[in-house]
């Protein structure tokens, strides 16, 4: 099953201390392009090549991995697309969504459009490679699995489904070789005109009641009360009550 495959790679962030870690998702990648091409996997990233996450891709068996020397605010796209198109890849594989920068999962997309490429959308498994088709399965919700057929080349997004990446070790990680290479650097107008900011989770929706009266509507509000979890308020003061409803808000997500 060897051929052309090369795996994109970020830096990621932990997610409770924010700091520099390899992405979840890219090392998944990782992962399914050892399992496809072995030693000669490609594994590419665009930016700082003194950047220390980077050797935990190493650590996982890597010998070298290509850095597209780019500064901060620099526009990946354009050296991608054209690294990729001179090197002759069969299937470049990466994560669905960056941990860190913009983060928005539109690299994949378009990727494949500027190489006229098919791209594949949560990746699960590759199961053959052969006359210039691949056979693939994807992840669906539910834990569901699609058989797809894809010409080559192609790109696709690796799914949380995808085998579990490897665990980096130390000695690899130091011996593995960051191989830089000098680009044009294209500025990303969009980016660095834009301020970032840590998402935040989106409310919750309460329970859409669907009543005609006055009463149904009062009844369904209710309903929740005659439960173990919930309690009903009775002469209690104007303060308890919007205690209560305040600590039912935040239980549901509405409010933080």
């Amino acid at each position: 099953m060897n051929s052309n495959v090369i795996s994109l790679v970020s830096i990621g962030a932990h997610p409770t201390s924010g700091r520099p870690r390899r992405a979840e998702q890219d090392a998944r990648a990782v992962e399914l392009g050892l399992q496809l091409a072995g030693e000669q996997l490609q594994v590419l990233h665009a930016g700082d090549v003194a950047e220390p996450a980077l050797r935990a891709y190493l650590g996982m068996g890597l010998e070298q991995l290509h850095v597209l020397e780019q500064p901060p605010g620099a526009d990946a796209l354009p050296v991608l697309t054209q690294y990729l198109r001179d090197a002759g890849a069969q299937v470049v594989l990466t994560g669905s969504q960056a941990e860190t920068g913009e983060g928005s999962g539109m690299l994949p997309f378009l990727l494949a459009e500027n190489l006229g490429w098919p791209l594949v959308v949560g990746l699960a498994q590759v199961e053959s490679l052969s006359d210039g088709v691949a056979h693939v399965l994807q992840a669906l919700p539910r834990g569901q699995r699609r058989r797809l057929k894809v010409r080559l080349p192609f790109l696709a997004t690796v799914d949380n489904a995808a085998p579990k990446p490897r665990q980096s070790a130390y000695g690899p990680a130091r011996r593995g070789l960051l191989h830089a290479d000098q680009v044009v650097v294209v500025e990303d107008e969009l980016f660095t005109a834009s301020s970032l900011q840590p998402a935040k989770p989106r409310p919750k929706r309460l329970k859409v009641i669907k009543a005609k009266s006055g009463a149904d509507r009062m009844k369904a509000a209710t309903a929740k009360a005659s439960g173990g979890t919930g309690q009903v308020l009775k002469g209690v003061s104007p303060e308890a009550g919007a205690e209560a409803i305040l600590k039912l808000l935040i239980e549901e997500g509405v409010v933080r």
